[in-house]
């Protein structure tokens, strides 16, 4: 009989480790992740040679549409290639207004004027 209330009550704590290890595991891995996070931080964002190319390749993309694109696709083209001007202007510190502008001529020649600034900020930028 004492066997079998040994037996018991050794399974109830081995019950109530196993019950009270998985909070504290959790706990352990959340203290290694913000330390972690801590001494490695993420970078920012995008580094401006990532930027830079996505300027570039989606700058020759929106200058050689082929005929019969759809007009979807290449609204789309142009909106990806404005967000990528407006990013590269965001870290070299050039004055964009394309996000605000609705399409047409005014956000073209916007377009054009920032693509302009970037190539004298010293990014290859196609015009």
């Amino acid at each position: 009989m004492a066997a079998l209330l040994q037996l018991i009550a050794l399974l109830a704590a081995f019950a109530g480790l196993v019950a009270g290890l998985g909070p504290l595991i959790r706990r352990i891995e959340a203290w290694s992740a913000r330390r972690h996070a801590a001494r490695h931080p993420a970078p920012p964002g995008r580094s401006l040679q990532v930027v830079a190319a996505d300027v570039r390749r989606l700058g020759r993309q929106v200058a050689l549409v082929p005929a019969g694109m759809p007009m979807a696709r290449r609204r789309a083209l142009l909106a990806a290639y404005d967000d990528v001007l407006g990013e590269a202007a965001g870290m070299l510190g050039v004055a964009s207004a394309l996000a605000e502008l609705p399409e047409g001529r005014a956000r073209e020649v916007e377009r054009l004027r920032v693509a302009a600034e970037l190539r004298a900020a010293g990014l290859q930028v196609p015009l």
